[in-house]
């Protein structure tokens, strides 16, 4: 499944994963607003894989902290959820839910609306009509894709395109530090968290295929 993902990597079949993975990013960024006392404002999401959340308050470093590593954080889980092989249509409506009641408090540009609302829709109609194999395929695939795409994200944004106004850019700008440290550093922790995952995920689940 790895292998397919990367043999498509660069075409229009993988948007929608890749969307996915952006809008975790932002969720990311949002709940972390919400657990240090901010308020989030609104949150946004582009076709070329770009988002943002606006907020006022919060902590401002961990907020910034969190989209790439958080994101790569939900992916895990929903993959580990999936390999467990057990509640796979409950995790995805409720992934659903989340997403439209995420939508409907936040999102207010066309795009963000259209695909929220769709991926979201789409979860809740998987997880009432699609029996087991087809939800864990779906989180199998969402997971897969989080932990392909979040560290060549972070390359990418990061270290060889260091001039862009990424959280690590920002980061620097406001706690000091160089944007291609504070990246480095976050596409260490997310390989060594991908690293222990899915060690940790093969070892308590010796049949999983």
């Amino acid at each position: 499944m790895a292998a397919i993902i990367v043999a498509l990597w660069q075409t229009p079949v993988l948007l929608p994963l890749k969307l996915l993975v952006v809008l975790f990013h932002e969720l990311a960024h949002l709940v972390t607003v919400l657990l240090t006392g901010g308020t989030p404002e609104s949150l946004s999401l582009t076709p070329h894989q770009g988002g943002a959340v606006l907020s006022r308050g919060g902590n401002r470093f961990l907020t910034l902290s969190a989209g790439y590593l958080g994101s790569l954080l939900i992916g895990l889980a929903l993959f580990r959820a999936a390999l467990s092989g057990r509640f796979d249509h409950w995790i995805t409506g409720a992934l659903g839910l989340v997403i439209l009641l995420v939508t409907l408090l936040y999102v207010r540009d066309p795009f963000g609306l259209a695909f929220c609302t769709g991926a979201g829709v789409l979860m809740l109609a998987s997880a009432r009509w699609l029996g087991h194999g087809p939800n864990d395929l779906l989180l199998r695939l969402i997971g897969l894709t989080s932990i392909i795409y979040v560290p060549l994200d972070i390359f990418s944004d990061t270290l060889s395109r260091a001039h862009l106004r990424s959280d690590a850019r920002m980061l620097a700008e406001e706690f000091g530090g160089a944007t291609m440290l504070w990246g480095g550093l976050w596409l260490l922790l997310s390989l060594v968290a991908i690293w222990l995952a899915l060690r940790s995920t093969f070892r308590a689940t010796p049949g999983a295929d």
